[in-house]
């Protein structure tokens, strides 16, 4: 994965202060303690938000790169606003987090596993009880990546964008810094949960075992 260099770090504070001058006094969800979107083991991205695109379009969010599959989590308290399909995003689903806030995951499974159909029911796309009008809690899943809508041909991933009153907001830092924290959780947790398990078995190849080393956090590179 790539390094971060100095130059990189620079224009990733930069971004980061930009947006948070630009966001509202009011929010109604922690933008500090949000959770990641996905299995941060499993996900790759950059910074694209405001990238250009086809038809004179412009990048709204970040595509969070992953295996089909891959889990999908709520960034925040909130309550489904809409599971639908549309021709670009695919299968999709919004969660509206109150005050104007909304999240949106765009790009969902729509293949039967093991296949590319296009076909599948709507239980491999979203998990159960996601619902319009269904509450959901920070970290909870609510779907499974996939290469719906234009994704067939760029590699299957979540096209993830936080709007606040109608207007996208580049979540690239806020994705970063929720990257950090729950990727420092998934670390801890299977370490412990390792030592755990060779304090039942009191073996030797526990004893000797050695912790992998940290996973790279994803490079902060504007490009992408």
């Amino acid at each position: 994965m790539p390094q971060r260099t100095g130059g990189l770090a620079r224009a990733a504070l930069v971004v980061f202060f930009m947006a948070t001058m630009a966001l509202p006094a009011s929010a109604s969800i922690d933008l500090e303690k949000l959770r990641f979107p996905q299995e941060t083991d499993k996900t790759d991205f950059q910074s694209t938000f405001g990238h250009a695109r086809s038809g004179g379009r412009r990048h709204k969010g970040n595509d969070l790169m992953a295996p089909k599959m891959t889990e999908v989590f709520a960034i925040a308290p909130g309550v489904v606003s809409f599971v639908r399909t549309a021709g670009l995003g695919g299968r999709y689903l919004g969660i509206d987090h109150g005050e104007g806030w909304e999240s949106y995951y765009m790009h969902l499974n729509n293949d039967t596993p093991g296949t590319d159909n296009g076909r599948a029911d709507w239980s491999y796309s979203v998990a159960p009880g996601i619902v319009v009008g269904s509450a959901v809690e920070a970290g909870q899943l609510i779907a499974w990546v996939g290469d719906s809508g234009n994704a067939e041909w760029t590699g299957s991933h979540t096209h993830f964008e936080l709007h606040h009153q109608g207007r996208a907001i580049n979540p690239y830092p806020y994705l970063i810094a929720a990257w950090e924290r729950d990727e420092a959780e998934r670390q801890a947790t299977e370490l412990w949960d390792s030592f755990a398990n060779c304090w039942r078995t009191s073996t030797m190849e526990c004893a000797e075992r050695r912790p992998a080393p940290p996973r790279a956090r994803p490079s902060p590179s504007l490009g992408g």
